[in-house]
């Protein structure tokens, strides 16, 4: 199977098209998944905190993460479809770099990690839910979760500045410095062309 014939097809779609050569698709798919981003960081990290021993150790386990956990799921599914969008505009590119490919290995280990916890550390939940220290196996899946998103944000960004991308500007932009900046606009003119 050749997947760089498959990637490029992916590429080549409606959708993929308009992310990568709309004045606006590119911007507002980004926009979003950084949004959603922090959000599933911003709350799995409370929650493995919590499972560290480091915040909220005066709260049962099971409500910190009943109050969070919807919305890391919430963040999750918006990230995925963003992040779908964003790698249709530019398949082949992402196919070969690095930095992508081990941000899905980071985020396959999370889901692992997760999957772990939940079939096997959670189990014992009702005897240490109240802990302000939780078991060791908690502890180490917290630990990693933190370890593994870290990774993901890090790699993410480095996917940017890794390769190039095929994002060229739409050919229907107007600098039109004066109505977007005043008098400032007419100041910077002769610098932007």
């Amino acid at each position: 199977m050749d997947f760089y014939q498959i990637f490029s097809g992916i590429e080549a779609t409606g959708i993929a098209t308009w992310v990568r050569e709309s004045l606006y698709g590119l911007p507002i798919v980004n926009a979003l998944h950084v949004i959603s981003i922090a959000l599933v960081f911003g709350t799995i990290f409370v929650v493995d905190l919590r499972l560290v021993g480091w915040q909220s150790v005066t709260r049962p386990f099971t409500n910190v993460a009943g109050d969070l956990l919807k919305w890391t799921w919430l963040g999750f599914a918006v990230a995925l479809v963003t992040g779908l969008l964003m790698f249709s505009a530019n398949a082949t590119t992402f196919y070969v770099n690095t930095q992508f490919q081990l941000k899905l290995a980071a985020i396959a280990l999370a889901g692992i990690n997760m999957m772990v916890f939940e079939l096997v550390t959670v189990r014992s939940v009702s005897q240490w839910d109240t802990d302000r220290t939780t078991p060791n196996a908690a502890r180490f899946a917290g630990f990693a979760s933190i370890t593994l998103w870290v990774s993901v944000i890090v790699l993410g960004r480095w996917i940017g500045y890794s390769k190039g991308f095929n994002f060229d500007a739409p050919i229907d932009i107007d600098f039109d410095l004066d109505n977007l900046f005043g008098a400032a606009g007419q100041l910077i003119a002769p610098y932007v062309g």
